[in-house]
């Protein structure tokens, strides 16, 4: 009977531990964390899919700059997001609220090891923001399409990232936001909702074609290519 005394106790201490850890702190949620990551894989695959649909609206001439505004997007800004992107967009408050900062969120160098109270390790909800703090900007490139030089739409896309979308990412997503603490936590504010992602694409698209006039299109104009995305 000793063995099988020792054999429980040792299920029993096996059963405690993982209860223990959970009440002290976070664990890690391999279910949440697979769709997160499955989430961001989705949100990236919009990129490619974004400059398809811009490039088939465009002549032919100017395809390939096109869809190249997508894809640059998609370098620029998500080497900008890890270096001080996350740090503005979801550090403490900052300057009186108006942006959020944390020396240790530059370059992502103090998430190594953190787990959010939603069983998600911090590296993939950094990694999910992120992915729509590229895709906002690519879907702006539909409003210079043939209005813009490509060294132009990396420097707008550089200062447009840090001066308006990280502080509303900060306002409506930080937990210490402003309009987070205002009561903007339902549907229409959630971590990937399109009114929060078009809430700072919209109004940068209009004053982007009123700022930017279309030089070079002959009138009549002349029809769109045939793109792989018609």
């Amino acid at each position: 009977m000793t063995w099988k005394r020792t054999l429980g106790c040792v299920a029993a201490f096996g059963v405690g531990i993982p209860l223990l850890a959970q009440g002290s702190s976070p664990v890690n949620d391999s279910g949440a964390t697979a769709w997160m990551l499955t989430s961001t894989t989705l949100v990236l695959l919009m990129v490619p899919g974004l400059a398809m649909f811009y490039g088939g609206l465009v002549r032919t001439k100017n395809v390939i700059g096109t869809m190249m505004h997508s894809f640059a997007a998609m370098a620029v800004v998500g080497v900008l997001w890890a270096v001080v992107g996350y740090a503005l967009s979801f550090g403490p408050n900052a300057l009186g609220g108006l942006i959020g900062w944390s020396r240790g969120l530059v370059l992502l160098r103090s998430i190594d090891h953190t787990i959010l109270p939603a069983g998600v390790p911090e590296y993939a909800f950094a990694m999910f923001q992120g992915k729509f703090a590229i895709i906002t900007p690519a879907l702006i490139a539909g409003a210079v399409a043939e209005r813009i030089s490509f060294r132009g739409w990396v420097v707008f896309i550089t200062l447009w990232v840090i001066f308006v979308y990280c502080p509303l990412c900060h306002w409506v997503w930080a937990s210490d936001g402003y309009f987070f603490n205002l009561g903007a936590k339902g549907p229409s504010t959630s971590r990937a909702a399109p009114s929060s992602t078009y809430l700072r694409a919209s109004p940068a698209s209009r004053l982007r074609c009123f700022w930017v006039p279309a030089t070079g299109i002959p009138r009549p104009q002349w029809p769109p290519t045939t793109s792989p995305s018609r």
